[in-house]
């Protein structure tokens, strides 16, 4: 059994490790990997068809810890405890040791669907069990004007916990990521994809960071950067604006060149096109092999049930589009935003038309021999733009391609601000 400190309204962790609320997913899973030795029989729980109606659930079946991460933004929201598992080691916590450690509180709230009685702190909520169905209609709401339900019924046993943002299980949201958190990395809060009528140009994205960078001193603060890269640029352009990558990867061969127009024509490069990957922006940005320029940028949704899922952070990216409604524009023609990440491809199509020509099918494996237990996904091309889409309808990377910048465009310059 694992030995742990609950700090409410905050974490779940001890000396070694820390599920803080705010975390992000891949930090969560990283602990598990690197803890694999003592937390042992880990499940990833989702809705494959709809993943965005539920939350997506890290659980630690040995130790009875659920990690509960909003589906959308990917962040910790709730800490559960199965307090049941500590029978096997130790004596449950009563009531009175609750008070004793955590201070009073109000009254408990008893629940008749879940025949639970709820004790609630700021942050942090405990749930009893009564020791027999026979005691539970006594404490209905509607019994003695609901007076029974004042206090926790002695014999209750303790079942489980909470830990969360507010005084509200019900309405708690994921925090803002904690400092503790950022471990010298940036983060895209959100990311615009910069389009003109004819397609996508570049990128306009808003960072987090902590501290003041290179040779200073952690302040405490999060800082907020703006920063554009466009198609065209350089790497010396895309390294001043993001920083270093996380990881450089060579394109081995191109898998998309035999539907290009008379690929037997073209002439092979001695040279390899390259990507930088940015995981914790979920982005990935590709330069031609020759000219060392941007030529493509992929934006990562990181959907469970896909084949590079927890390889990138979620991409919170917005695409501004010409909003059409059968055979008339609204009123005029508006420039409108849409977020790929938490539409599906049907809707999308409601927005953009339809692709004229049929799916490319996009099988990922590591190896030849090996299968992808997630399936294929399909390719469509819009408006310079390929979106891939997962078998439940559900958008996992959209790729941007486009005409690289002249030289009588200037680049603008970066704004930054801080918070």
């Amino acid at each position: 059994m694992l030995d742990l400190e609950v700090v409410p309204e905050r974490s779940l962790g001890n000396e070694q490790w820390e599920f803080a609320l705010g975390m992000p997913l891949a930090q969560a899973i990283s602990i598990l990997q690197k803890h694999c030795r003592i937390i042992k029989n880990v499940q990833v729980l989702y809705s494959e068809q709809t993943p965005l109606s539920h939350d997506l659930i890290l659980n630690l079946t040995q130790d009875g810890i659920k990690l509960l991460f909003d589906a959308t933004s990917q962040r910790l929201k709730v800490t559960m405890v199965d307090l049941r598992r500590l029978k096997e080691t130790a004596i449950a916590p009563t009531i009175e040791q609750i008070d004793q450690s955590f201070g009073a509180t109000h009254p408990g709230v008893y629940n008749a669907a879940e025949q639970l009685f709820h004790l609630n702190f700021r942050g942090l909520s405990f749930s009893f069990q009564l020791d027999s169905w026979n005691e539970a209609p006594k404490y209905e709401p509607n019994f003695a004007m609901g007076l029974a339900s004042l206090q926790i019924p002695h014999g209750a046993m303790v079942k489980r916990m909470h830990i969360y943002t507010g005084n509200n299980l019900q309405e708690t949201r994921a925090p803002a990521m904690p400092l503790a958190c950022f471990l010298g990395n940036i983060f895209a809060e959100c990311v615009d994809v910069l389009r003109d009528r004819a397609g996508p140009l570049g990128l306009k994205l808003r960072l987090l960071t902590a501290g003041c960078g290179p040779g200073g001193m952690a302040d405490g603060k999060v800082r907020s950067l703006e920063r554009s890269i466009y198609f065209g640029d350089s790497c010396q352009d895309v390294l001043g604006a993001l920083g270093s990558p996380h990881k450089v990867f060579y394109k081995s061969e191109d898998k998309m060149k035999i539907h290009s127009p008379s690929p037997h024509k073209q002439v092979p490069s001695k040279c390899n096109d390259y990507y930088f990957n940015y995981f914790t922006l979920g982005v990935d940005i590709l330069f031609d092999s020759t000219t060392h320029l941007v030529k493509k940028f992929v934006l990562h949704t990181n959907y469970p049930g896909h084949y590079n899922f927890n390889i990138y952070h979620r991409c919170d990216f917005k695409i501004p589009l010409v909003i059409k409604k059968g055979e008339t524009l609204l009123g005029h023609k508006s420039l409108q935003r849409m977020n790929p990440a938490c539409l599906r491809w049907d809707q999308i199509q409601e927005m953009l038309g339809h692709p004229m020509e049929k799916p490319v099918v996009l099988h990922r494996s590591s190896s030849a021999n090996n299968t992808n237990p997630f399936g294929s996904t399909f390719c469509f091309g819009l408006q310079r733009m390929i979106f891939e889409v997962m078998q439940n309808n559900h958008i996992a990377s959209v790729t941007l391609y486009g005409a690289p910048r002249t030289a009588s465009q200037a680049r603008p310059e970066s704004s930054s601000s801080s918070h």
